[in-house]
């Protein structure tokens, strides 16, 4: 993906759409990067962000060269956002302008609190993972003992009684 990524940077990077977009890349594994890939929620690699750069989204679509180019055209524009309020409709509008009419403690509060319930979200699911994950452990150790026992009753026994009555009637044959 690293060179198709580097393509899409140079050739994107340049004339009108660098005046209000930009691609880029960071090393979240060198001591430049780490912070920034903390602060951005970068949890894998590679990871792809976009948008606004104080509430970036995740990028789930193809990692070739022409699907990087066709989504990027089609996506990557000037938003909707307190900068660029021209581009938003009338609701967004509206509550742009009600969160700027807040106390910057009041408006620090709600910030946390939706950062809490993705927090609790991660947590609930990163729980229910590892539950699944020892639920799996458990029946797959459960499924080779019965297997097991299965076969230490006689199946392979049987199997080879089974075999060996085939062909004494092939033979008869």
């Amino acid at each position: 993906m690293k060179p198709d990524w580097d393509k899409l940077m140079k050739n994107w990077n340049k004339g009108k759409k660098a005046a209000n977009t930009l691609i880029a890349d960071v090393d979240c594994t060198s001591d430049g990067g780490k912070a920034l890939c903390e602060k951005m929620g970068v949890k894998g690699y590679p990871t792809i962000k976009w948008g606004d750069p104080n509430a970036l989204e995740d990028y789930s679509g193809g990692r070739e060269y022409d699907d990087l180019k066709k989504w990027a055209k089609k996506n990557l524009k000037p938003i909707c956002s307190p900068k660029n309020i021209e581009l938003c409709d009338d609701e967004k509008k509206q509550k742009i302008s009600e969160l700027q009419a807040l106390k910057p403690e009041d408006l620090t509060a709600q910030i946390e609190a939706k950062q809490a319930e993705i927090k609790l979200a991660e947590e609930t699911f990163d729980k229910e993972v590892k539950a699944l994950q020892a639920k799996y452990e458990t029946l797959q150790k459960e499924k080779e003992e019965a297997v097991k026992n299965v076969k230490d009753s006689g199946l392979g026994l049987m199997l080879s009684v089974q075999a060996a009555a085939k062909e004494t009637k092939k033979e008869e044959l």
